[in-house]
């Protein structure tokens, strides 16, 4: 038996919200070739300086915030339905809160489409970090508003459904995966309340005219009161994947499950009271706030440098039961032609690699050697772009014969798109890293700067710019090749041969049974998450609103 038989209505669910997901990511993907080709100089034709900043807006909403989402909701459903071998509890609400996402993604995308496109009366080129002083269209606001609602609602499923289970197995631990799950959602409530009130109260009224004008740091410090833990939010369903399949498709199991657990929690009540170190330029801001939020940030290392122990110990034992020997030799015993295994596997690599660039990034001294340059977009591609996005298309070839009942195609593609995303990677994530350390800004149209010389005869930037577009046509080919191994299994007919995917996950070496039951009370948790960020951002937003919500100088015009 499959998923889809077991759950047939959640199974369309999830497979809707993968839709969404792949074409967005198909359509951004698109758009990125376009910035490179542009940005690099390559062709400048394709649209004006102006336009950039749409087709920039489009790529960076589509990529980061409209393909994560469905996908994440989507792998979280299918998750905590299956480890809690439970459906939900009404599909009409669950239907509900994925119209809403959808119905917001198709007006935030028109309102960014009106500033290429002359016919439709909106605009919204304020990239996908949305705060003042740049102001777009009041429907890319509200589809906004919708989409962070509707994800609420996916979250409020997954509780309710978590709350059910256990009314009747009140002795029972929380599955893994749905301990990851509903940990994720909370972390993602509490992020968003930042970005919801930027949105709700003051960006949709300036933007309608109901307000005058509102107060750049303000709305810069509730946009990175999201801004950083929403990179969580992205990368935990991938520690999801990497925690509860990886070990599987290694050939083991999970070496730690009550590990699994505590880098969970430290997650959730660690990574929202830290945005502030994306302020490090900003002068309304205290240096002493600075130097205690930089701090506060290195703490998070802690959890991934857990993760990273223990997923290398799962596929270690796992390369081992396969027959794998010696202190490295191991390696070669895992399925690399699996492109399941193979790109989770060369994800993490990634990640480790953009560990480094984050630590520079968290440094109160040397990030304004890089804040505005372009080793952010090569930091921010190693992240979200690899370890997250090429972690979702891999296990996208897992589950989805689990979803729909038909047998993978296409294999021999879908084996070389990991590495082929990963080389790509690679050239177009270096070029940006060193364009930057050579002081080329980001978030502009032309900087050529073509007068740099390097103090080595490495490469020129002339020649770096080769490479980041280079590395992103192999991106886009590799992009076209997932999505050609989806499509043709999406619309395959299905067999009546048996699946050669087993959805079985074996449990941990270390079980829930080895860790203490509070760790699964996510009331304390929660609890100490608040309290951090009141101590955190309570006396930053106090000083902000002395005189007002909407300062400096202004308050709402009187009817």
């Amino acid at each position: 038996m499959t998923y889809v038989d077991d759950f047939p209505g959640e199974a369309r669910v999830v497979r809707t919200a993968f839709a969404v997901a792949f074409a967005s990511i198909g359509l951004g993907g698109a758009l990125g070739v376009l910035q490179a080709l542009f940005r690099t100089g390559y062709s400048r034709s394709l649209f004006s300086a102006v336009d950039y900043y749409s087709v920039l807006t489009a790529h960076g909403v589509l990529m980061a915030l409209v393909f994560t989402t469905f996908f994440i909701v989507g792998l979280f459903a299918w998750g905590v339905t299956r480890s809690l071998d439970t459906g939900f509890r009404d599909l009409r609400f669950t239907w509900g809160w994925l119209a809403l996402m959808t119905l917001g993604t198709l007006l935030a995308f028109v309102s960014i489409l009106g500033g290429i496109v002359g016919f439709i009366p909106t605009h919204a080129a304020v990239l996908y970090t949305f705060y003042a002083p740049l102001e777009a269209s009041p429907t890319f606001y509200l589809g906004l508003a919708l989409l962070v609602v509707g994800s609420w609602g996916a979250g409020v499923d997954y509780v309710l459904t978590l709350r059910d289970w256990r009314a009747d197995n009140p002795d029972e631990r929380i599955p893994l995966q749905t301990f990851m799950a509903v940990s994720t959602m909370l972390l993602w409530f509490v992020c968003t309340l930042g970005v919801a009130v930027e949105v709700v109260v003051f960006l949709l009224p300036w933007s309608l005219g109901l307000i005058p004008r509102v107060d750049p740091l303000l709305t810069r410090t509730l946009f990175w009161y999201f801004g950083h833990a929403v990179v969580y939010f992205w990368l935990l369903p991938a520690y999801f994947v990497w925690y509860t399949i990886f070990p599987k498709l290694s050939g083991g199991r999970l070496f730690s499950d009550p590990l699994a657990r505590v880098v969970f929690v430290l997650f959730l009540v660690l990574s929202t009271p830290v945005g502030v170190h994306h302020q490090y330029g900003d002068p309304g801001l205290s240096q002493g706030l600075k130097f205690v939020q930089m701090t506060s940030t290195y703490f998070i290392l802690l959890p991934s440098l857990l993760t990273a122990f223990t997923v290398v110990a799962s596929m270690e034992h796992g390369a081992r039961q396969r027959g794998g020997e010696g202190r490295f030799g191991w390696l070669r015993a895992l399925p690399w032609e699996n492109p399941s295994f193979s790109g989770i596997a060369l994800a993490g690599l990634a990640f480790a690699a953009s560990g480094f660039g984050g630590m520079v990034n968290a440094g109160l001294n040397v990030n304004a050697l890089v804040h505005n340059t372009m080793w952010v977009p090569g930091h921010f591609h190693l992240t979200v772009g690899t370890a997250v996005a090429l972690t979702f298309m891999a296990i996208t070839y897992w589950l989805l014969p689990q979803l729909t009942g038909k047998r993978l195609r296409l294999r021999t593609l879908a084996a070389v798109q990991p590495y082929l995303w990963f080389v790509g990677m690679v050239f177009m994530s270096n070029a940006m890293h060193r364009i930057g350390l050579a002081g080329v800004p980001r978030r502009t149209s032309e900087p050529q700067y073509e007068q740099v010389i390097f103090n080595t005869p490495i490469a020129s930037i002339g020649e770096l710019h080769l490479q980041t577009v280079g590395g992103a046509f192999l991106l886009f080919a590799s992009l076209l090749c997932f999505l050609a191994v989806v499509g043709s299994t999406w619309l395959g007919e299905r067999g009546a041969k048996p699946l050669a995917v087993n959805g079985h996950i074996p449990s941990a070496l270390s079980g829930p049974e080895h860790s203490p039951r509070v760790l699964d009370d996510f009331r304390v948790w929660v609890a100490l998450t608040v309290l951090l960020l009141l101590i955190a951002y309570g006396p930053p937003l106090a000083a902000m609103v002395q005189n007002g919500l909407f300062a400096p100088g202004s308050a709402p015009i009187p009817a």
